[in-house]
């Protein structure tokens, strides 16, 4: 049985639809790589293992582990996987959820359209600094295109295989970005269900990727067809299984502070660790901690630990022994590489995550 089936004439709130997306399962997640996305696989690998190369300790008198932060901290370092309602902006979206945890400081993992609902990731206060990371993850929709002609199944399903792989696409008119043929990845495109001329589908895609004008160019192919209604089902690490709405969100902060009852709010609103969980990950000392916290590029002789299969060039999170996140950057050596050498850089810093004098000071100027 697939992810979505059609149903027919139903109403969702006040707007008449002639089909909607009914979710039957909990989705999984996807494989690491651009290369072979799948449904199957958790992005990182999950028999990836970690490989201790120093043995060290952290202390208790500095730093916290994710789950132990008090509920301020909590909020401030979070994230929320929302499911956004069809109507409002991505940006209006943000809005609300600033005004509802009364937060100065708000950001969105990748804009949807207004009429596009599903998976929206926003980050709070200064887990904003990680949101760069959920922009280039690789996303996943479920949708309905409607064929402007009767539909030959086996000719369709043949016209779809060849969008897999690179695709060239010119962005739409009413777009954010330079309107320029761009080359992007189509890592897998399932025909669900077919209805008459209506055709339910789910695409495994690069970020970026316009499915609107995915359905107009595959219509070329069949004499016309459009997007009719899309949901976002996931963006990185995060999927519609355990997002929330406005609503719950709305309904646990009021819990807390009018109840002082933080149970709610802690299971919605999750550490920006979160936002780490499909990148490779290296652990370091207390020690090595603050020189990173200053933008320091990670050497070799501050590590404890790090992830096998750690390939050069590639993201990779830097975390500290209670499992905080520090940074992240481009890996300049592999796992392999890291084992076995003493000294050198590891890891160029693109992003500090971590505030300076989280851990102390154990380095020295030059």
């Amino acid at each position: 049985m697939s992810n979505y089936e059609l149903v027919n004439s139903v109403f969702y709130g006040k707007k008449p639809l002639v089909f909607f997306l009914k979710s039957l399962e909990k989705p999984k997640g996807f494989s690491r790589g651009t290369e072979s996305l799948s449904v199957e696989k958790s992005r990182k690998n999950p028999m990836s293992q970690s490989l201790v190369k120093s043995k060290d300790k952290t202390s208790p008198d500095f730093g916290k582990k994710p789950n132990e932060r008090n509920i301020v901290e909590h909020i401030n370092l979070g994230v929320v996987n929302l499911d956004k309602p069809s109507g409002p902006t991505s940006h209006q979206v943000v809005a609300w959820v600033k005004n509802i945890l009364n937060t100065e400081k708000a950001g969105h993992g990748g804009t949807l359209d207004p009429r596009v609902t599903g998976v929206l990731p926003v980050a709070l206060g200064k887990s904003t600094k990680a949101l760069k990371l959920l922009l280039c993850h690789p996303k996943e929709y479920a949708g309905v295109m409607r064929a402007h002609k009767d539909i030959n199944e086996k000719n369709l399903r043949k016209i779809c295989s060849k969008f897999v792989g690179e695709i060239r696409q010119l962005p739409p008119v009413r777009s954010a970005v330079k309107r320029q043929i761009r080359k992007r990845k189509i890592y897998y495109l399932n025909i669900l269900e077919i209805q008459g001329r209506d055709v339910l589908f789910k695409v495994g895609c690069e970020s970026g990727t316009y499915i609107r004008t995915l359905c107009n160019d595959i219509g070329k192919k069949i004499g016309g067809a459009h997007l009719q209604e899309l949901r976002r089902t996931k963006a990185g690490g995060f999927d519609e299984d355990d997002s929330v709405t406005l609503q719950e969100l709305k309904d646990a902060w009021i819990c807390w502070k009018e109840e002082n009852n933080e149970k709610e709010i802690r299971k919605i609103i999750m550490p920006m660790e979160r936002m780490l969980e499909d990148f490779h990950k290296i652990r370091i000392r207390d020690s090595s901690v603050d020189a990173v916290c200053h933008g320091a590029n990670l050497a070799v002789p501050g590590i404890v630990s790090l992830d096998n299969e750690i390939k050069k060039n590639e993201t990779v999170a830097v975390l500290t022994l209670k499992d905080e996140g520090v940074a992240y950057g481009k890996a300049l050596m592999t796992s392999e590489e890291i084992m076995n050498k003493k000294n050198g850089y590891a890891v160029s810093l693109q992003r500090v995550l971590m505030e300076p004098g989280t851990y102390p000071k154990c380095w020295r100027k030059k």
